[in-house]
C-alpha cells in the first residue's frame, strides 16, 4: 500500500475542550491544506509513536505543542533527531510553533522563553528585506495578520538560516533553512474560531498579566496570507495534477 506523501509529525494535542469543538491538531492541518485525514500520516510523537524513516518524496509538517523545547523531553529529542537525518536528504519540512523552534534547535539555532511571557493574539507580521528573494512569499503584503500563541520563542536561528519575517515581539517569525525546509512561528492552520476558543480559556491567566481579553478576541480574524505560505509550500513539494 503507498504511504500518504504527507507526515503530520504531532507535538502536543489541545485541551479535551478545545478538541471536543474544534477537533485535534490534524484536522486544523487537514483542512488548511486541502488535503483529506485519508491523505496524511499523523504520527504522535509526543505519545511516543515512532517515525517512518525520512523520505524526501514526502512532506514533513511539525506541529505547535503544549510542550517546552528547552525541557530537552525525550520524545523532542528523538524527534530532533529525525530533523536532522531528513535536513540530510533535502526531504521537505515545514515547523509550525513548537515545530519552528524545534527545527531551529535541531539545526544548531538556540530557544528561550520570551522576555515578555508570551505572544499571544491576531498580530502583524512583516516581512525582512530577504523575502523578496523567496518565491513563496511573492505578491504578499510587506504586512499581514497571523495568529500568535507562544512563550518561547528562537533567539537565534542556526547558521545559514534566512529570516523571512518578525514580529513586534519575535524577529523570527518566518526561518528558511534551506531549498524544501521553512518554518513559521505563527499557526497558518489556526482559524479566528479556534483562535478565540483558546484565548478565552486563558482569560484568566491573560487577567493576570494585564492583558485585554476582550481586544484580543476582538482583534482575531483570517489569515489568508499566513495559511497561504503552507499551501505553497505543500503545492510545491506535491504538486496536484
Amino acid at each position: 500500500m503507498n504511504q500518504p506523501a504527507i507526515i503530520i509529525i504531532q507535538t502536543g494535542t489541545p485541551p479535551q475542550e478545545i478538541r471536543e469543538q474544534y477537533g485535534d491538531l490534524a484536522d486544523w492541518f487537514s483542512a488548511a491544506i486541502g488535503y483529506s485525514r485519508s491523505e496524511i500520516e499523523v504520527v504522535r510523537v509526543f505519545e511516543g509513536e515512532i517515525l517512518p524513516p525520512p523520505n524526501p518524496q514526502r512532506v514533513a509538517i511539525i506541529t505547535g505543542s503544549w510542550a517546552m523545547v528547552t525541557d530537552k523531553l525525550p520524545w523532542s529529542e528523538a524527534t530532533a533527531l529525525w530533523l536532522r537525518k531528513a535536513m540530510e536528504i533535502n526531504m521537505p519540512l515545514f515547523g509550525v510553533c513548537y515545530g519552528h523552534q524545534l527545527m531551529s534547535y535541531a539545526l544548531g539555532g538556540e530557544v528561550d522563553y520570551l522576555p515578555c511571557i508570551r505572544e499571544t493574539g491576531c498580530l502583524p507580521v512583516r516581512l525582512t528585506a530577504e523575502a523578496e528573494n523567496e518565491p513563496l512569499l511573492a505578491g504578499y503584503p510587506q504586512v499581514f495578520p497571523a495568529h500568535l500563541t507562544h512563550m518561547q520563542s528562537v533567539v537565534k536561528v542556526p547558521e545559514g538560516a534566512t529570516v523571512l519575517a518578525s514580529s513586534e515581539i519575535d524577529p523570527h517569525q518566518v526561518v528558511r533553512y534551506g531549498p524544501n525546509a521553512i518554518s513559521t512561528q505563527y499557526h497558518p492552520e489556526f482559524t479566528p474560531l479556534a483562535s478565540k476558543a483558546m484565548i478565552e480559556r486563558n482569560r484568566e491567566i491573560f487577567s493576570g498579566e494585564g492583558r485585554d481579553t476582550d481586544a484580543m478576541l476582538e482583534q482575531s480574524t483570517d489569515t489568508p496570507e499566513a495559511t497561504a505560505l503552507l499551501k505553497r509550500f505543500i503545492e510545491q513539494h506535491l504538486p496536484r495534477a
